[in-house]
């Protein structure tokens, strides 16, 4: 398989402060005080995509259940495939007031590059879920099955697809699925969900990768045509979609949605931050999340969250490696 990568241009920020229900102080002193101050929750892309969804559930839950004494800003710091959010999040060292969720760009990002950071780096509070994925095209295409879109894909001889982030778990599917099938790519990568979509819609782009959670609404509306899912098992939504084990493809990387804080902070914020998600997890809310996005519940804390990011870190760069792209 010949692949190509291109970069495309896709910065926008946008930012939120939800108010608590109570005030804080600007004591940052002590695990008695903690916490305190209005935290800032940092999205490492842009909006609508999978992170910045997940993020926001989050602080909804937080805020709603009383966990969090005050209130919390979200803002979209997107741009180099994670690399400018979880750059911003590096520099707030020992600041315990400064939290980000992360994605397959949080490993892969400094594989590919070198922005100055690596997931050893950062306080790792715990894995909370991992996100399948779906292949889709335009909805007014005649491409309407698997099979239909290998064929395209043959004759074109390089399809031109996207998905979020350079050598995100986006490009490493996209990648897999083309060598299985025997086409070539050209992969476009974005910093948010809406640019993908956009690109597709006009034509830009022949195929995407997108999370259920992300795009259901776009199918339903017959905008977006599914063609694959990543997942172990067919999504009880399209149940006319078929798996990649199906067609022969077993173990596709899902991505990685977890909690980590910047660098050195003090033991008692994270162990705040674990007993706080361990709550968190445990809600109504948040089960009915996983549902809706169809999310696969992973539970990982403190020292484990450590293990599997060196585990799967070693896998991405593995099959990175193997598609030529590092």
């Amino acid at each position: 398989m010949r692949l190509r990568i291109a970069l495309a241009a896709a910065f926008s920020a946008v930012a939120l402060v939800v108010p608590a229900c109570g005030g804080g102080t600007t004591n940052t002193g002590s695990a008695e005080d903690y916490p305190s101050e209005t935290l800032d929750w940092t999205v490492a892309f842009g909006p609508g995509g999978g992170n910045d969804l997940m993020a926001r559930k989050l602080v909804q839950i937080i805020q709603e259940d009383g966990l969090y004494p005050s209130d919390i800003a979200v803002e979209n710091r997107e741009g180099g495939s994670g690399a400018t959010g979880w750059g911003y999040l590096l520099s707030q060292r020992g600041n315990p007031y400064n939290v980000s969720t992360t994605s397959g760009s949080f490993l892969t990002t400094p594989l590919q590059s070198n922005p100055g950071w690596t997931y050893k780096d950062f306080t790792h509070v715990g894995l909370l879920a991992t996100d399948d994925a779906l292949l889709l095209v335009n909805g007014d295409s005649n491409i309407k099955t698997y099979e239909d879109w290998v064929g395209f894909a043959k004759n074109k001889g390089t399809v031109v697809v996207g998905g979020i982030g350079t050598v995100n778990v986006d490009f490493i599917l996209q990648s897999l699925i083309a060598e299985h099938a025997g086409y070539n790519i050209e992969y476009v990568p974005y910093n948010e969900e809406g640019q993908v979509q956009t690109s597709l819609l006009s034509g830009a782009l022949d195929a995407m990768i997108s999370n259920p959670g992300s795009i259901l609404g776009q199918i339903e509306a017959g905008d977006m045509q599914p063609l694959l899912f990543t997942g172990p098992e067919r999504l009880e939504a399209l149940p006319d979609v078929p798996t990649g084990a199906e067609k022969g493809m077993s173990d596709l990387p899902s991505m990685p949605r977890g909690l980590i804080l910047p660098p050195d902070v003090p033991d008692y914020a994270k162990d705040w931050w674990i007993k706080t998600m361990q709550d968190v997890v445990k809600s109504d809310q948040w089960q009915t999340y996983l549902a809706d996005n169809y999310l696969t519940e992973d539970l990982k804390w403190g020292d484990d969250f450590t293990r599997y990011l060196e585990q799967t870190t070693t896998e991405f760069e593995e099959t990175l490696k193997d598609q030529g792209a590092l």
